[in-house]
């Protein structure tokens, strides 16, 4: 899968996307992933993506044809068939478990990360999806695109080191989270209070460990 960054700000995820899961899956050309300067596509000498909002108000506001231009140069359109072309936004449709499986079926995502104020809302006619990672506002959408680069990959064969983690995990089923989970030492001593694993779990009793894991597996 190709994933495909637009941003003012290329190497602000340079960290993240070299690192563990991601680097492993980039590694194993089971990914890839490209940063776009969307200051490339500007056509002043000052490379503005941003001016003032028609109607006043405050702050600036990403222009849309830039982004128009870095679009159409990526020829997303019609030139690959499973694709999507999506804008980060804080009025966005909210990002799910759900929408991370359907889009892990795509070849080629291309995510816009706006900034500022927000985006001239033409810029809606050019993309197929207006996403939000949550009711909260960051200052661009980049850390958006990493969050959902990071669940659509985890979720690609070959991808993590065992395949089931991905099936019993947290909103692998909608609306029911993962049982609680427990690791070595089977006491874990604290002062004088002692933290013990729960004696299901050390039983042995698949059967009985599946039942309480069912029964502590809380809903959303």
């Amino acid at each position: 899968m190709l994933f495909n960054i637009i941003t003012i700000f290329p190497e602000i995820l340079d960290s993240y996307l070299n690192e563990g899961m991601i680097k492993r899956a980039i590694g194993k050309k089971i990914v890839r992933i490209k940063t776009h300067n969307l200051r490339d596509w500007t056509n002043d000498k000052h490379r503005s993506v941003d001016d003032s909002p028609y109607g006043g108000g405050a702050g600036m506001i990403m222009k849309a044809e830039p982004i128009y231009k870095a679009l159409k140069q990526l020829k997303i359109k019609g030139r690959v068939k499973k694709a999507k072309i999506v804008l980060l936004s804080a009025k966005g449709k909210k990002w799910t478990q759900k929408m991370a499986r359907e889009y892990s079926k795509l070849d080629e995502i291309i995510f816009v990360c706006g900034r500022y104020e927000g985006v001239d809302e033409r810029v809606l006619n050019f993309v197929d999806e207006e996403i939000s990672i949550g009711d909260y506002v960051l200052t661009g959408g980049e850390l958006g695109a990493a969050v959902m680069i990071d669940s659509i990959t985890r979720l690609l064969p070959g991808v993590l080191g065992n395949a089931e983690s991905a099936i019993s995990e947290s909103h692998s089923k909608e609306g029911v989270l993962e049982y609680p989970q427990y690791t070595r030492p089977e006491v874990l001593k604290i002062g004088k209070k002692k933290y013990k694993v729960p004696e299901v779990l050390l039983s042995g009793d698949h059967k009985k460990i599946a039942e309480w894991r069912s029964k502590r597996s809380p809903s959303t």
